[in-house]
């Protein structure tokens, strides 16, 4: 096995074991990207140089005895909307295409204490506007949409071009993506992790969490990146904590949420059944499954999209009004529609919000945690427009991908997505695992259970 192919957790033992140095892990991780770029165009910039010098850093320091801890000397990259002090945030756009950011995000800074290795910047769908990240192709099939808006993110950890990443999410855009290219990702519990120095998509619904190859992995970078940050308005109060799932698999006594509408609703029938299978593991591992009723379905689109588009809006008034022919048209058209949003529907949407997480925590006393799709198909052709489900119904196919991500975004809570399998055409599936605000140890304990249950996955062939 070449030091690429090694998750986070494994890199870290091994380095830890001086058995690999955080040089050679970089230099691997550096050829894979070389290798694998022209395909897939994960990065908007590749920071060899920088990195290679980091790694030199850091291998140093473990020779020393000065280990920072299971971050130090692997290899990360970081979505283009995450600052980075000396480097551009383009946020994958013309609008931005000069900007440098002077200072570190948070999540820049805790993630270099920790000793990562910044590779490079990872495209996202321009301003983490959409849902397919369309310069970037899937990893496990070129011809098809990495997803979005953390498709560099999500693509560059299923490649093997990154032992981890950072990405954003706002409606999905971390696990809409790892569903689609077979990896993990964690949305955390809105505020838990900082977002100072990230570009706003939409500042009350925006989190910021990491893409990984394994559970396990999601809950070590988790660990270096929660902890309050006075800068983020939303942060919350909450000190560190170490979020690494015990090794053990056994569920007895925890309680699994199977809806039993909305989220099973005009989904591909491979991606059902191989949801359905991976809950009854987690029934066969001791856990009890429980039929869970969603509530408030028929306003959460409108809910996410009322919150979402003005706040967009606003965010670029300036330069959607100064240099509009910068930004693509797919991203213009929204921007302009949120000017159009009368105030009125934005205040009954954050009404609809606030009834909808009374609901969402009426619902999750019932159960520790909700077990569904993350989203209702696979990854779809780079020109494929909507989806035709087996009633009849066509749906337009970013808003297939928000429609089952989107409750998470309103209400706060986490949610994980962790790979199920593949579909016959060899296209991976992924589960969404929700859970109770700060309800991360749960969330990570369940997938960890279940992954342990599998085979180990492999990195998407180049």
């Amino acid at each position: 096995m070449q030091p690429h192919e090694l998750s986070l957790a494994a890199a870290a033992d091994a380095i830890r074991a001086r058995k690999l140095s955080p040089v050679e892990l970089v230099d691997s991780v550096l050829d894979r990207i070389e290798k694998a770029e022209p395909h897939l165009k994960a990065y908007v910039t590749v920071t060899a140089e920088r990195a290679r010098r980091a790694a030199r850093e850091a291998e140093q320091e473990v020779a020393a005895g000065r280990l920072h801890g299971p971050l130090h000397g692997i290899p990360m990259g970081l979505k283009d909307l995450i600052d980075v002090a000396d480097a551009a945030t383009t946020a994958s756009s013309r609008v931005r295409a000069d900007h440098r950011a002077e200072a570190d995000s948070t999540v820049a800074a805790r993630l270099t204490a920790a000793g990562a290795v910044l590779v490079g910047k990872t495209h996202t769908h321009e301003f983490a506007y959409g849902l397919t990240t369309p310069q970037t192709n899937n990893a496990w099939d070129q011809d098809r949409v990495a997803g979005g808006s953390s498709g560099g993110s999500a693509v560059a950890v299923a490649a093997g071009t990154a032992t981890f990443t950072l990405g954003t999410d706002t409606g999905g855009s971390i696990r809409v993506p790892s569903a689609l290219n077979g990896v993990v990702g964690l949305k955390p519990t809105y505020g838990l992790v900082p977002r100072h120095g990230i570009t706003s998509l939409s500042w009350s619904l925006d989190h910021v969490g990491p893409i990984t190859r394994t559970v396990e992995d999601a809950a070590l970078v988790l660990t270096a990146l929660a902890g309050h940050d006075p800068r983020d308005p939303a942060s919350l109060a909450t000190s560190a904590a170490d979020y690494r799932p015990s090794a053990h698999t056994d569920l007895t006594g925890l309680r699994v949420g199977v809806p039993r509408n909305y989220y099973f609703d005009h989904v591909d029938p491979e991606v059902e059944a191989a949801v359905r299978r991976a809950i009854a593991e987690l029934e066969i591992l001791g856990a009890r499954l429980v039929e869970v009723e969603i509530p408030m379905t028929r306003y959460i689109q409108a809910t996410q999209w009322g919150l979402m588009v003005p706040e967009a809006t606003g965010y670029h008034e300036r330069t959607l009004r100064a240099v509009p022919e910068l930004y693509q048209a797919d991203v213009r058209i929204l921007l302009e529609a949120g000017e159009l949003m009368p105030t009125g529907d934005y205040l009954r949407a954050q009404r609809s919000r606030t009834l909808m997480r009374q609901a969402w925590a009426r619902l999750l006393e019932e159960v520790d945690v909700i077990a569904a799709p993350t989203v209702p198909a696979t990854a779809a052709k780079a020109d494929q427009s909507t989806l035709t489900w087996p009633d009849g119904t066509v749906e337009g196919v970013s808003d297939a991908y928000v429609r089952l991500s989107a409750p998470a975004n309103i209400t706060g809570v986490p949610s994980l997505s962790v790979p199920v399998g593949h579909d016959t055409t060899g296209l991976p599936i992924g589960m969404q695992l929700l859970g109770r605000p700060l309800g991360e140890p749960a969330l990570l304990r369940v997938g960890h259970a279940y992954e342990q249950t599998q085979p180990t996955r492999r990195l998407a062939a180049v």
